[in-house]
Order: C-alpha cells, then structure tokens, then sequence
C-alpha cells in the first residue's frame, strides 16, 4: 500500500512531549468524564449519555474498587506467567503445559518491541491503512512481547465477574437497548519500553452501508483500566469521528506525521473505565515509558447489528449471525453476572433481559463448556 511516511520535527524528543502535553490538556478540556450516575431505576444519566454520544468515548471515574483491582491484577499476572513462552511455543515460563495449549481459538497474541504489525497491511480486512513509528528497540529487548489475550472470561474469574458488573451492563443497556449482545472481550498489555503500536483505525467493517446506519451501528467497548493510561502508554481517539467512515490516509497527510492532529488520549487512573464507540478512529503508540498499560476490554452491540449479519471473521469464523449463535453467545452474560452475584451478594445483580426466562448459574462444573467460547465472537 502506498502510505504517507511519518515526518519527525529536528528534535523527536520535544515534538512527541509537546504533543502529549496539548493532547492532555485539550482530552480533560472536552467534559466527557466523571463518576457514572445512574437514577433509581437504573437508567443511565441523560447528560453522560449525549456527552458520549457526541465524542465517541467516556470515562467513568473511579468505577472499580480496590479490591476488585487486586482480584483482576492477580488474575492477569497469573495469566501472563501461564502463557506460552513466545507465539509458538505450547510451554510457559515453567515449562508446563501452556494455558489454551489445548484449546482451537487464538488466545494470545505477541508483537515485536515496539513494532506496528498491521498498520499499512491487508491485516484484518485493511482496517488499519498506516503504518506508525516505531522507535528504535533496546539492545536487551526479546525477539516478542505478550501483547493481547482473547477469550479472557475463560482464564479469569475476576474478568468474568467484571463483565456482570450491574452498573456497566446498564450502561450498555442505555446505549445498545435491553436486548443488547455481546462482541469480544480481551485484555491488551503495553509493556513499559518495549509495547507495541496499534495503527488508526476504525473497528468497524461490514456495516456502513445499511439504510439505517447511524453512530452506534457498530457497538462499543469498554475498556476498564488496571494501572490507568495517559498519553504515553495510552489509547488515543479522534473526537466526533464515529459518524462514519474516515480517511485516515487524509488525516495523516494532514498531519504530516501519524501525531493526528485532533487526537486525544485516554487520561485514566486506576478504576477508570472508559466506553468507546467502535467507530471513532483510534489508535495507539509505542509504548516508551517506564509504564505499563493493561487494559480489560468487553465490547457489546444492538442485537439488530448483528442478527441476520454476516461476521467479517476477524474475531471469529465467517458466518451468518442467527438466534441461535447470539443465544450461545450472549450465555457469558448470564454467567458473569452470577459469578459476581455469588461473589458480591450484597451488591443488586443486573437483570439482562433475553435470558430473563433461563436459569444460568455459575460454578466449576460449568467451565469446560465454556472453552473457546470465543469462537462464537459477533465481529461485525
């Protein structure tokens, strides 16, 4: 592909700060931030809803207790210590049979130090046109880097406790109507110094031509921060451009470099948990600093979105989108919020509608059935 090559001021260093600093200022500026407010009934505040509406993403301060957090790092860090030793290997760090060494779907997905492996590429569908900078590795850095885990409810009871969450599903309620559905969930790790870039894209690829396309066709993913982000180590979004389909191509040109000049980034503490709308351009850069990112993303759609929809088979294989399959899928719902309920009882479960007349309960004698689960993704 014929790409515009990222230009670099006569000193790097100072141009990316520079950059940083004005992306931050102009991302707490915008008021699309605050402690989620939902009214006795469970309904999403109105003013947070239009505030999203109108930026493409939101940030929910403080939404994640303490010790949830501890319950998700412990999680993850076991997680990473299971996975295989590089992206072939079927061992981890211990020489013991890898976590997912038996199952058929991809669950982890490694990068090279600092690299941008899709952007510019044919990679998933062409979604990512550009290419980002990479900067030069250490002299220490290995050959790969864990960069994201697929199918995390399978791995990880805190993650599948955290996609019951009562106030999050509400929210997705809001946005997506009671009978929404699931997308995919992952969990995406910027290691300090060495993570890699993820190109400007659009998430969404099969449904910008339907007569009644509008903002939120594609869904949108929550993204629950276990360490926070900022403009170094963060995801960065193009305010207002999920209303369609963007040239990024154009907007890089405009740029002058892949620093999109009306980008924002994430500005997360611990707890945050930010929504984005899959349409809004985004993206990330390497990942310099000394910090680490680790972001739990769960994505949910309109059931009308997908149903009857053909999947674009990055997440998933190709296939038409029936009852059945969405039923299947969206089980996971149900089982995270009673694995949550059992875990917090005190805490008022949220009611999902489409399984209001099936009794799903969560224990271990149910786990096998939900191994690679994630080959039921609903990618649209």
């Amino acid at each position: 592909m014929n790409n515009p090559t990222p230009q670099r001021g006569a000193d790097p260093d100072n141009d990316i700060r520079a950059y940083q600093e004005q992306g931050t200022l102009k991302a707490l500026h915008l008021g699309n931030r605050g402690p989620i407010k939902l009214d006795a009934m469970g309904r999403l505040d109105p003013m947070i809803l239009d505030s999203y509406k109108t930026h493409g993403f939101y940030i929910f301060e403080g939404l994640l207790a303490d010790q949830e957090l501890r319950e998700l790092e412990a999680d993850v860090e076991q997680i990473q210590q299971r996975a295989p030793v590089s992206p072939k290997a079927i061992f981890d760090q211990k020489g013991q049979p890898a976590l997912g060494h038996n199952l058929i779907a991809k669950n982890f997905g490694w990068v090279v130090p600092l690299s941008d492996p899709v952007g510019g590429t044919d990679k998933n569908q062409g979604r990512h046109p550009v290419k980002m900078h990479e900067p030069k590795r250490p002299s220490d850095a290995p050959d790969h880097v864990l960069q994201i885990i697929l199918g995390s409810l399978q791995f990880s009871q805190a993650c599948l406790r955290l996609y019951g969450h009562p106030q999050l599903l509400a929210v997705a309620e809001a946005i997506n109507g009671p009978d929404f559905t699931p997308f995919n969930e992952a969990i995406w790790i910027k290691h300090p110094h060495l993570g890699g870039s993820v190109a400007w894209h659009q998430d969404g690829t099969t449904q910008w031509g339907r007569p009644d396309f509008d903002e939120g066709t594609h869904g949108f993913n929550f993204m629950a921060q276990l360490y926070g982000s900022d403009a170094e180590n963060g995801l960065w979004v193009v305010p207002g451009s999920q209303t369609g389909p963007a040239d990024i191509k154009q907007m890089m040109r405009e740029a002058g470099s892949d620093r999109l000049t009306k980008a924002v980034p994430l500005i997360c503490a611990p707890g945050d948990v930010a929504i984005c709308n899959r349409q809004a351009v985004h993206g990330s850069f390497a990942n310099t600093s000394s910090k680490p990112r680790v972001t739990l993303n769960f994505g949910f759609h309109r059931r009308g979105s997908v149903f009857g929809a053909m999947g674009n088979g990055i997440h998933s294989p190709a296939t038409i989108y029936d009852a059945d399959r969405i039923f299947e899928r969206a089980k996971m719902i149900a089982y995270g919020i009673s694995a949550r309920s059992q875990h917090l009882p005190d805490e008022q479960p949220y009611a999902y509608a489409p399984l209001k007349t099936h009794t799903m309960t969560w224990d271990e004698s149910v786990r096998p059935s939900i191994q690679d689960y994630n080959l039921l993704d609903l990618g649209i």
